[in-house]
This record gives structure tokens, sequence and C-alpha cells, in this order.
């Protein structure tokens, strides 16, 4: 069951970034649609996710300013280190700031993989519900993971191979998870975190991206949509 599982979630997040590779054409509105996902993935899924296995140890307070940290982590990133711009001149460091948003997200696959694993050391019950909601969104991680390459500049061939450690990256998890376990309370400290991450990526980068020269009717309806079809399914999956 867990092997069907781990190929399940590498199946399912490489079908999202290669659809959103064919309809690059239509990048602006896959972007919009991408940041909804992306901060829906982090309201209706990391952050109570967070909050339920932190608070066995921790108040949520703690978690919830866990959140602002991993937010204003990476704005300090963006600002300093990856160093925001779009002139021709920062083509470079334009690059690296996709490079650092898709390996965000491609450790946060890895730590869904190690939720599953974990779940599935307590019962094939729980096992199955938390893959459930891991693929909810998987498929849009891969969406996500693609988009944040090509609109920083890289190209097709670079936004495979960060496709395919997107995808792999929950199937080592699952893997990493059967030889020793993550105590639930730091994994919640960890999700908080990269919770933080995303909800900058989404509302600082991949939203001002998706209107910029484009309708801002049709890129809004994209997001309110992303955020709404995230909600949907994780509900749905039993989150």
């Amino acid at each position: 069951m867990i092997i069907f599982i781990a190929g399940a979630t590498f199946v399912s997040t490489l079908l999202g970034g290669l659809f959103a590779l064919r309809l690059k054409d239509k990048l602006h509105l896959i972007l919009g649609f991408s940041a909804g996902a992306i901060i829906g993935v982090a309201f209706f899924d990391i952050i109570p996710e967070a909050l339920e296995l932190g608070g066995v140890q921790y108040d949520s307070a703690t978690i919830t300013a866990l959140v602002a940290v991993g937010f204003l982590i990476y704005l300090v990133l963006d600002r300093l280190v990856l160093l925001h711009g779009h002139t021709e001149e920062d083509t470079h460091e334009h690059q690296h700031r996709g490079t650092a948003g898709a390996g965000s997200l491609s450790f946060h696959s890895f730590l869904d993989g190690i939720a599953i694993g974990l779940a599935f050391h307590i019962s094939s019950a729980l096992g199955i519900t938390v893959a459930a909601a891991v693929l909810a969104h998987d498929f849009s991680d891969g969406i996500n993971t693609v988009n944040l390459v090509l609109k920083h500049g890289g190209d097709k061939s670079k936004a495979l191979r960060w496709l395919m450690i997107d995808a792999f990256a929950p199937v080592i998890g699952i893997a990493v998870a059967s030889f020793f376990a993550i105590p639930d309370a730091q994994l919640g400290l960890l999700l908080a975190l990269f919770a933080g991450f995303f909800l900058y990526i989404g509302a600082s980068d991949l939203i001002p991206e998706s209107h910029h020269a484009h309708p801002v009717w049709w890129t809004t309806v994209a997001t309110v949509l992303g955020a709404a079809v995230l909600y949907v399914v994780i509900n749905l999956a039993g989150v």
C-alpha cells in the first residue's frame, strides 16, 4: 500500500508540472491560480496541520509566531540574498529566486512524505488519510514548482529538473520515515515555518507577477479559484 501511495505522489506532482509547461502561453493565468493554490495550501492545510501536530507540546501563539518568522526569513532572503530584481543585469540573481522557491516547495514535499510515513507507523487508516491530503495538493505543487522556475528566467529543461526533484521528494520522505521518526511537535514547527515561506511566495511574488501587464480581472478570478479549489479538495480529503 505505501509503495503505491509513494508512486501516486510522484505521478500527481509530475502531471501538475507537465500541465504548467503545456500551457506556458497562458502563464499569467496559471500564475494567478498557483498564487491562490499556494496560499490556500498554507492556510487550509499546512497551518492547521502544524497547529495539530505542534499543539501537543507548544501553544498556538508559538506555532503561529513561527509562521511569521518563516515569512520574514523568506523576505530577508528575497531582498538581501536573492536580490529581487527585474532588470537585464539581474538575470542571474533573478534565476536564484526561482531556484529558492522551487527548493522550498520540494522540501515541503519531502516533509509531506515524512508525514505519510510517520502516519503509517501509527496506523494504516491514518496513513491513508494523510496521503489523501498530500495527493490533494501534489498536482498544484507540480504547477507551482514549474511556474516559479519559468517566471524567474529558467528554461524548460531547468523547470523539468526541479519538477523531477519535487516529484521524487515525497517518495524520499516516505523512505526516510521508515528508518526513524521525527517527533510530532517538531514536525509541526517545521510545517509552520514553511507555511510562512509559502505565504510570502504567493502574496509577494506570484500574485504581483500574475497580473503584471495582464488583465487584472481574470488573474484575480484565477487566484480566488486556486484558493477555492484547494479548500474543496483538502476538505474532501478529510483534512
